[in-house]
C-alpha cells in the first residue's frame, strides 16, 4: 500500500506542529513544517535589512536564500544558507513578522515549489509526509490522502503559546499571545493569497479538550477510516 501523505492545517497555536510530527513518528512518515520555512525566510528578511512592510522588496529577495528542511521527526529542524536557524526562526520578532512575509505571492510561490518537491522526493523514496501548515489541503496538496482542520478554542491557543513561549525564553504572557494570535489569524484568513480556510473535504478536529495524544490518535484513526 502507497505511503499516506497527509495534510494538517489549522491556525496558530492549534497544536499542528506538536500533533504533525506525533504523527509522522508514530507512522514512520517524513514531517514537514511550512511554517518553519516561513519563518526561515523571515528571518533571513530581517537578517539583511529587508523592509518586510515593502512587497516588492520582499519579492525581489526572496529566491536569494537556501532554505533546507530537516524532516526528520525526532529532530525537525531547518538551515538557511547552510546555518541551522531552528532555534533563530522562533524568536519574537520573526514571529510578529512573519505573516507580513508569507502573505507575499513569490515567496508563497517559491516556498509551495518546494513543498511539492519534497513531497515526490519522499514519494520517491517509498516514504509518506506529514505536511502541516495553513493551506496544506487547500493549496499545496489538494490531493493528499488526509486532510486534517485541527483547531482550539482561543483561551486554549493562547495558553499553548504563551507555554511555548516561556521554555524558549523564560518569559511567557497569555496577554501577548492572545494579542500576537489574533493579529495572525487576521492576516494569514485575510490575505489575498492561499488564505487560512479548512478544505472542503478536511476532516475538523477540536484539540480544545483533547489531550496531545488523544490528538494523534484522532488524526490516525481518520486515516485508517479513509483508508479502511
Amino acid at each position: 500500500m502507497p505511503r499516506p501523505i497527509i495534510a494538517i492545517d489549522g491556525p496558530s497555536g492549534s497544536g499542528k506542529s506538536s500533533t504533525s510530527r506525533g504523527v509522522a513518528e508514530r507512522l514512520g512518515l517524513s514531517y514537514v513544517d511550512t511554517g518553519a520555512m516561513y519563518r526561515a525566510m523571515t528571518w533571513w528578511m530581517l537578517a539583511h535589512g529587508v523592509d518586510i512592510d515593502d512587497p516588492r522588496a520582499v519579492a525581489a529577495r526572496c529566491h536569494e536564500p537556501v532554505i533546507e528542511l530537516r524532516v526528520d521527526p525526532i529532530a525537525p529542524g531547518v538551515s538557511v544558507d547552510g546555518d541551522d536557524v531552528s532555534a533563530d526562526i522562533r524568536a519574537a520578532e520573526v514571529a510578529d513578522a512573519v505573516s507580513r512575509v508569507a502573505a507575499v505571492p513569490e515567496v508563497r510561490a517559491r516556498l509551495v515549489a518546494s513543498q511539492r518537491a519534497m513531497v515526490d522526493d519522499a514519494g520517491a523514496a517509498g516514504r509518506g509526509v506529514v505536511m502541516e501548515g495553513r493551506d496544506i489541503g487547500t493549496v499545496v496538496l489538494p490531493r493528499a490522502d488526509l486532510k486534517i482542520y485541527l483547531t482550539a478554542d482561543a483561551d486554549a491557543r493562547a495558553q499553548r503559546r504563551a507555554s511555548e513561549d516561556s521554555e524558549r525564553s523564560g518569559t511567557g504572557s497569555i496577554t501577548a499571545a492572545q494579542a500576537n494570535l489574533q493579529a495572525r489569524d487576521a492576516l494569514d484568513s485575510t490575505r489575498a493569497v492561499s488564505p487560512l480556510q479548512q478544505a472542503s473535504d478536511a476532516i475538523a478536529i477540536d484539540g480544545t479538550h483533547l489531550t496531545l495524544d488523544e490528538v494523534i490518535d484522532a488524526v490516525i484513526d481518520a486515516l485508517h477510516r479513509d483508508r479502511g
